[in-house]
Protein backbone atom coordinates (compact mmCIF):
# COMPACT_ATOMS: atom_id res chain seq x y z
CA UNK A 1 0.00 0.00 0.00
CA UNK A 2 1.41 3.58 -1.12
CA UNK A 3 2.28 5.37 2.06
CA UNK A 4 1.84 9.18 -0.29
CA UNK A 5 -1.87 7.44 -0.08
CA UNK A 6 -1.92 9.14 3.32
CA UNK A 7 -5.42 11.45 4.05
CA UNK A 8 -7.66 10.31 1.74
CA UNK A 9 -10.24 10.41 4.24
CA UNK A 10 -10.70 12.07 7.92
CA UNK A 11 -14.30 12.86 8.03
CA UNK A 12 -15.34 13.66 12.00
CA UNK A 13 -17.53 10.44 12.53
CA UNK A 14 -14.43 8.49 10.83
CA UNK A 15 -11.69 9.92 12.52
CA UNK A 16 -13.24 9.26 15.91
CA UNK A 17 -12.86 5.19 15.34
CA UNK A 18 -9.63 5.71 13.72
CA UNK A 19 -7.93 7.47 16.86
CA UNK A 20 -9.67 5.10 19.33
CA UNK A 21 -6.93 2.44 17.78
CA UNK A 22 -4.24 4.76 18.30
CA UNK A 23 -1.72 3.72 21.18
CA UNK A 24 0.60 6.43 22.58
CA UNK A 25 3.97 6.90 20.68
CA UNK A 26 6.93 7.00 23.69
CA UNK A 27 10.45 7.66 23.39
CA UNK A 28 10.33 10.08 20.58
CA UNK A 29 10.39 13.48 20.06
CA UNK A 30 6.95 15.53 19.66
CA UNK A 31 5.88 17.02 16.41
CA UNK A 32 7.20 20.20 17.43
CA UNK A 33 10.59 19.07 18.00
CA UNK A 34 10.61 17.40 15.07
CA UNK A 35 9.73 20.21 12.92
CA UNK A 36 12.33 22.42 14.83
CA UNK A 37 14.68 19.83 13.87
CA UNK A 38 14.04 20.24 10.18
CA UNK A 39 15.21 23.30 8.22
CA UNK A 40 12.38 23.01 5.83
CA UNK A 41 10.10 23.64 8.70
CA UNK A 42 11.57 27.17 9.97
CA UNK A 43 9.11 29.44 9.00
CA UNK A 44 6.68 26.97 10.37
CA UNK A 45 8.24 27.14 13.74
CA UNK A 46 8.53 30.40 14.02
CA UNK A 47 4.96 30.86 13.12
CA UNK A 48 4.04 28.60 15.67
CA UNK A 49 6.07 30.12 18.07
CA UNK A 50 4.84 33.50 17.37
CA UNK A 51 1.28 32.76 17.80
CA UNK A 52 2.00 31.26 21.41
CA UNK A 53 1.18 27.29 20.24
CA UNK A 54 4.36 25.45 21.15
CA UNK A 55 3.47 24.35 24.60
CA UNK A 56 0.15 23.23 22.94
CA UNK A 57 1.99 21.31 20.07
CA UNK A 58 4.06 19.98 22.99
CA UNK A 59 0.53 18.46 25.13
CA UNK A 60 -0.14 15.19 24.91
CA UNK A 61 -2.29 15.30 21.37
CA UNK A 62 -2.51 12.96 19.56
CA UNK A 63 -2.16 15.35 16.66
CA UNK A 64 -2.19 15.29 13.31
CA UNK A 65 -0.21 17.72 11.61
CA UNK A 66 -0.19 19.03 8.10
CA UNK A 67 3.35 21.07 8.03
CA UNK A 68 3.76 23.35 5.72
CA UNK A 69 7.53 24.04 4.15
CA UNK A 70 9.31 27.26 3.67
CA UNK A 71 8.69 26.62 -0.05
CA UNK A 72 4.90 26.65 0.55
CA UNK A 73 4.89 30.12 3.01
CA UNK A 74 7.24 31.69 0.29
CA UNK A 75 4.48 30.85 -2.27
CA UNK A 76 1.77 33.19 -0.40
CA UNK A 77 1.62 36.88 -2.30
CA UNK A 78 4.23 38.88 -0.63
CA UNK A 79 3.83 40.31 2.74
CA UNK A 80 1.40 37.16 3.84
CA UNK A 81 4.31 35.62 5.96
CA UNK A 82 5.14 38.63 7.52
CA UNK A 83 1.99 40.56 7.93
CA UNK A 84 0.91 37.23 9.69
CA UNK A 85 3.85 37.65 12.64
CA UNK A 86 3.10 40.92 13.28
CA UNK A 87 1.51 41.16 17.08
CA UNK A 88 -1.91 42.53 15.86
CA UNK A 89 -2.75 39.65 13.54
CA UNK A 90 -1.64 36.99 16.36
CA UNK A 91 -5.40 35.48 16.07
CA UNK A 92 -5.58 35.52 12.19
CA UNK A 93 -2.38 33.50 12.38
CA UNK A 94 -3.59 30.99 15.35
CA UNK A 95 -6.55 30.51 12.89
CA UNK A 96 -4.09 29.44 10.11
CA UNK A 97 -1.80 27.18 11.75
CA UNK A 98 -4.94 25.74 14.06
CA UNK A 99 -6.66 24.69 10.29
CA UNK A 100 -3.45 23.33 9.82
CA UNK A 101 -3.89 20.23 13.11
CA UNK A 102 -6.70 17.74 13.02
CA UNK A 103 -6.93 15.90 16.17
CA UNK A 104 -5.80 12.15 16.70
CA UNK A 105 -2.80 10.60 15.14
CA UNK A 106 -3.87 9.86 11.67
CA UNK A 107 -1.47 7.87 9.44
CA UNK A 108 -1.21 6.89 5.22
CA UNK A 109 -2.42 3.64 5.81
CA UNK A 110 -5.51 4.43 7.90
CA UNK A 111 -6.58 6.54 4.98
CA UNK A 112 -6.02 4.79 2.04
CA UNK A 113 -8.09 4.55 -0.82
CA UNK A 114 -10.44 7.24 1.07
CA UNK A 115 -11.59 10.49 0.49
CA UNK A 116 -13.34 12.88 3.68
CA UNK A 117 -13.80 16.09 5.51
CA UNK A 118 -11.64 16.41 8.45
CA UNK A 119 -12.82 18.71 11.36
CA UNK A 120 -9.28 21.01 12.09
CA UNK A 121 -8.56 22.46 15.50
CA UNK A 122 -9.53 26.00 13.86
CA UNK A 123 -12.91 24.38 13.37
CA UNK A 124 -13.51 24.03 9.87
CA UNK A 125 -12.83 21.04 8.02
CA UNK A 126 -9.89 20.20 5.03
CA UNK A 127 -11.06 18.08 2.18
CA UNK A 128 -8.55 15.04 2.46
CA UNK A 129 -8.35 12.70 -0.82
CA UNK A 130 -6.36 9.80 -1.13
CA UNK A 131 -7.84 7.70 -3.70
CA UNK A 132 -5.41 8.22 -6.05
CA UNK A 133 -1.37 7.75 -6.82
CA UNK A 134 -0.83 11.02 -4.58
CA UNK A 135 -2.28 12.73 -1.25
CA UNK A 136 -4.22 15.85 -1.34
CA UNK A 137 -5.28 18.14 1.70
CA UNK A 138 -7.59 21.29 -0.16
CA UNK A 139 -4.87 22.31 -2.74
CA UNK A 140 -1.91 20.62 -1.36
CA UNK A 141 0.23 17.62 -2.04
CA UNK A 142 1.28 15.39 0.45
CA UNK A 143 5.20 15.50 -0.41
CA UNK A 144 6.28 13.02 2.84
CA UNK A 145 3.39 11.06 5.02
CA UNK A 146 3.91 9.69 8.47
CA UNK A 147 6.68 11.30 10.25
CA UNK A 148 5.91 9.81 13.50
CA UNK A 149 6.09 11.41 16.96
CA UNK A 150 5.40 10.98 20.83
CA UNK A 151 2.16 12.95 20.61
CA UNK A 152 1.29 12.69 16.96
CA UNK A 153 2.00 12.20 13.24
CA UNK A 154 3.69 14.82 10.40
CA UNK A 155 2.62 15.14 7.10
CA UNK A 156 4.60 17.44 4.93
CA UNK A 157 2.68 19.43 2.28
CA UNK A 158 3.38 21.63 -0.31
CA UNK A 159 1.08 24.49 0.47
CA UNK A 160 -0.28 26.60 3.56
CA UNK A 161 -4.35 25.73 3.73
CA UNK A 162 -6.13 28.60 4.44
CA UNK A 163 -9.28 28.60 6.46
CA UNK A 164 -12.25 30.19 4.19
Amino acid sequence: MNRRTLMTTVAATGLTAIVAGCAPMGGQPDIVDIAASNDQFSTLVTAVSTAGLVDTLKGDGPFTLFAPTNAAFEALPPGTVESLLQPENRDQLVEVLTYHVVPGAVTSDQLAGQRLDAETVQGGTVDIDATGTGVRVNNANVTQADTMGSNGVIHRIDRVLLPQ
